[in-house]
């Protein structure tokens, strides 16, 4: 195995594109947000508002920017300008499930963004639930898929939420192509 962020001397460095074919890259990505059963209860109640306004609705605004931000929070990420995003939230139980869908022509892939846009969305549900409980956890942060470039990847459990995923991306779709 090697690290793609390394130079010849071990040096941290973007890695370099410019040889690559520029293909159709497509990655989407899963986030959880588990919260109490009486905070989910509330929320449900609310109409999924809170007092700071429509709380899915929200999330999937910062999601979108968050994931057209990406090479601004992490070091190494390419500027991108990506062609689609789409973010879906569902309530599933005591748990919201974010998937981020993203989409773009270039050298490099869009796995960062997708996994930002979702890590976005569950920190904006977060904030603003967060009068209501602070033991609302974040987790299973994943990458559930990708496609074009070197090689393609499905998770092992993405195959079964790959149905929900693009139902939920239809329901709460944010599309940001020009």
């Amino acid at each position: 195995m090697t690290f793609t962020h390394l130079d010849s001397e071990q040096r941290p460095a973007m890695v370099d594109v410019s040889g690559k074919d520029a293909t159709r890259r497509t990655a989407t990505a899963e986030a959880r947000v588990h919260f109490p059963a009486d905070v989910a209860a509330a929320l449900r109640d609310a109409g999924l508002r809170s007092p700071k306004g429509p709380v899915f609705d929200t999330a999937i605004v910062a999601g979108v920017m968050g994931a057209k931000r990406t090479h601004e929070l992490i070091p190494f990420c390419h500027p991108l300008a990506l062609e689609n995003c789409r973010i879906g939230i569902e309530l599933e139980a005591d748990t919201a499930v974010i998937r981020c869908t993203v989409s773009v022509h270039h050298k490099t892939g869009v796995e960062m963004e997708a996994l930002t846009g979702a890590g976005i969305a569950a920190l904006t549900i977060y904030d603003m639930c967060k009068a209501l409980s602070h033991g609302i956890v974040i987790g299973d942060l994943r990458l559930l898929a990708k496609d074009g470039g070197k090689r393609d990847y499905v998770a092992a459990h993405a195959a079964t939420a790959d149905a929900g995923a693009a139902q939920a991306a239809a329901a709460g779709a944010v599309d940001v192509s020009p």
